[in-house]
C-alpha cells in the first residue's frame, strides 16, 4: 500500500492552500502530499496520484513554436514536438521527467506538479497564519493524495506542528498500514476519514482497491482512540454511491459510534482541466449530481 518514501524530514508536496475553512475546524492551511494507493475515477487532484514530481503542460500559455522553441532544444530525449495547432506536443512515453524544459519555458506553460520540501519549509509557511489559527481554532491539515503514503514525513510534520503549538489534522482514505494511523492518532483531535462505499465490488471497480482495509482501520481507530473526533467524508459520485441505499449503508455502519460525524461532498469536476495538463483522459466528464438528490442524501447523512 505504501508509495516510495522520502527521507523522514523531507517529502514531495504539490500544493499548499491557505485560508481553508472546509478541511477541519477553524481556518486551516492545507498541505497536499503526493502519492495515493487509490485510483478513483473522479479524482479532483490527479497530480496527487503518483509519488514523484510530474511534468504538466498548459497549451493555453504556450507562446508557440514560431516564436519560441526553447523547450524543444532543452529536451535531450526528443519528447517535445511541433503540433498542428502551432503549439508544442509532449510525447509522454518518451518524456523522462527531467524538467529541463520547465527551466527554460518563458511563459510557464510547462511546469511541475510536486517539489521536495523539508518539514521546516512546510511549517514556515503554515506558521505565517498563526494568528488565524488562534482565533478560529484552526491549524494544519495534511491532505493529498493520501498523506500517509509518505508516512514518515507526515508523522514528522504532525509531531513538529504539535511542538510549535499548531493543531494538526489529517485527511486519509484509510487504505494504509494500521501502524501509520496508530502512531499519528495520539497527536490529533480530529481526523478526516473518507468512506466512499460499503459495497466492496463497487469500491474495487471505481477506486481500484477493496474497502476491507479501510473499514477495518476505521473500527480500530474508533476503538483504540475514543477521544478522537472522526469526521467521515463521503464524495457522492453519480453511478457509484448516489442512491439513498448507498448513503444509508454508511449511516448504518457508523450508527452508535461515539464522536463520529458524516459529511456529504457533492460531485464536482473542478479538477478536470488538470487531467489535460498531465496528458490523461478524464473518465467522468459527462456525469452530474442534482441539487435535489444532494439535499435528500444530506438529510440521510445527518441521522448519524
Amino acid at each position: 500500500m505504501s508509495v516510495s518514501p522520502m527521507k523522514k524530514n523531507s517529502g514531495i508536496v504539490f500544493n499548499i492552500q491557505r485560508y481553508s475553512i472546509h478541511d477541519g475546524p477553524g481556518i486551516r492551511t492545507n498541505v497536499f502530499l503526493k502519492g495515493c494507493p487509490l485510483e478513483c475515477r473522479w479524482c479532483s487532484n490527479p497530480e496527487s496520484q503518483l509519488s514523484k514530481p510530474e511534468l504538466a503542460y498548459n497549451d493555453n500559455k504556450c507562446i508557440g513554436t514560431q516564436d519560441c522553441s526553447w523547450c524543444k532544444k532543452a529536451c535531450q530525449y526528443g519528447a517535445i514536438h511541433d503540433s498542428d495547432t502551432g503549439k508544442v506536443r509532449i510525447d509522454r512515453d518518451a518524456c523522462q521527467q527531467c524538467f529541463a524544459c520547465v527551466e527554460v519555458c518563458p511563459s510557464k506553460a510547462l511546469h511541475t506538479f510536486g517539489k521536495v520540501m523539508t518539514v521546516n519549509e512546510v511549517l514556515k509557511t503554515v506558521e505565517a497564519d498563526n494568528i488565524f489559527y488562534a482565533r478560529s481554532g484552526g491549524g494544519l491539515t495534511l491532505s493529498g493524495g493520501e498523506p500517509l503514503s509518505q508516512g514518515d514525513f507526515a508523522f514528522e510534520l504532525i509531531k513538529e506542528a504539535k511542538k510549535r503549538r499548531i493543531d494538526a489534522t489529517v485527511e486519509t482514505c484509510g487504505y494504509v498500514d494500521w501502524s501509520q494511523l496508530e502512531r499519528i492518532a495520539p497527536y490529533l483531535k480530529t481526523i478526516l476519514y473518507d468512506i466512499k462505499s460499503m459495497d466492496d465490488a463497487k469500491h474495487k471497480e471505481y477506486t481500484g482497491v477493496s474497502n476491507k482495509v479501510i473499514l477495518e482501520n476505521f473500527v480500530k481507530l474508533r476503538n483504540q482512540f475514543p477521544h478522537l473526533h472522526i469526521l467521515v467524508r463521503t464524495p457522492v459520485v453519480p453511478g457509484f454511491n448516489d442512491s439513498e441505499a448507498d448513503i444509508a449503508a454508511i449511516v448504518d455502519f457508523l450508527k452508535d459510534m461515539p464522536n463520529v460525524s458524516l459529511e456529504i461532498l457533492p460531485y464536482h469536476r473542478m479538477g478536470q482541466q488538470k487531467y489535460g495538463y498531465l496528458g490523461r483522459d478524464y473518465k467522468m466528464a459527462d456525469v452530474k449530481l442534482s441539487e435535489e438528490k444532494t439535499k435528500v442524501l444530506r438529510e440521510i447523512a445527518n441521522t448519524v
